[in-house]
């Protein structure tokens, strides 16, 4: 009996540190979307990324439209998911920007615009882009509006010269 009571001992005080570690370590994924969201700049993706969502492209429609609306509408889950707006607003509120910049950065590679799906899903085939199915938003990745997307996954910060 003693004996199992110091094995049962000892393996207790070796393993309690061990699964102390594990479980205070964030996970490599959970790291690399904390360092995502600390190397891009909130103020760039609100004031220049987001309206970006809410433009109305000739023969698309907007990027909010399925991303945002998508559950009244009946659109399918995606990874990316804007706020709603509230029927009287134009624009987000700071907490709804704050809480589409944590899902728009889950989607960024930061520093790398053509591996950020945010970019290459509507981005054009013929331009290297990937299957979306909500049209080709970009025809090219000289698209003002795509250079904008890349600037901010590349790291601009609001007021920086441009860093392309």
């Amino acid at each position: 009996m003693k004996k199992n009571f110091a094995i049962s001992t000892i393996l207790l005080f070796a393993l309690a540190p061990l699964t102390m570690m594990s479980t205070s370590q964030p996970t490599a994924q959970e790291a690399s979307a904390s360092t995502a969201v600390q190397s891009l700049d909130f103020g760039f993706f609100k004031d220049r990324v987001e309206p970006i969502f809410l433009k109305k492209r000739p023969g698309l429609a907007r990027c909010y439209v399925c991303h945002g609306l998508r559950e009244k509408i009946g659109y399918r889950r995606s990874s990316f998911r804007l706020q709603t707006l509230s029927p009287e607003s134009t624009f987000w509120t700071e907490e709804q920007s704050q809480q589409n910049f944590e899902v728009v950065s889950r989607l960024v590679t930061p520093g790398d615009a053509t591996k950020s799906r945010i970019l290459m899903h509507p981005l054009s085939p013929d331009a290297g882009g990937q299957q979306h199915s909500g049209g080709r938003q970009f025809a090219s990745q000289s698209d003002p509006d795509w250079l904008t997307l890349a600037e901010w996954v590349r790291g601009k910060k609001t007021g920086a010269t441009s860093n392309r």
